[in-house]
């Protein structure tokens, strides 16, 4: 990737849009950072479009529908779910079930991106975090 890049958990990704408080100062810094490129994962996108779907999340300011604008917008960079994403999150061990973190850990490694997350799980998984 050349740049220094990180990869935003789902939840990060929505504080970060809402201006949320809960974000740490660490996260904020790294995120506002003109030198690192700032990823989110198409599967936080599906995962922001079913829990909005479910009831399960508030759609921050809208963006989910029209969430690739805003990205541009915030200087984002979606980065796309591969084959080689999807192989490596199936084969993940361990009992954590949820396909969404499962995707993120396996797109941490696969790309070398460190994951602004407050989630224990991705720690688990030895993917760097910044919180």
């Amino acid at each position: 990737m050349g740049a220094v890049g990180i990869l935003l958990d789902t939840h990060a990704l929505i504080w970060w849009l809402d201006d949320d408080p809960r974000l740490s100062r660490a996260a904020r810094v790294a995120i506002a950072d003109p030198e690192v490129l700032v990823y989110v994962s198409a599967a936080s996108a599906w995962e922001m479009a079913t829990k909005v779907r479910l009831g399960k999340l508030r759609d921050p300011g809208g963006a989910v529908p029209r969430l690739s604008q805003v990205l541009r917008d915030r200087a984002l960079t979606a980065l796309p779910v591969t084959v080689d994403h999807a192989v490596a999150a199936g084969g993940l061990s361990g009992p954590h079930r949820d396909p969404f973190d499962r995707m993120l850990i396996a797109q941490s490694r696969i790309e070398g991106l460190p994951v602004v997350t407050t989630d224990p799980v991705f720690t688990r998984y030895a993917v760097p975090v910044i919180w």
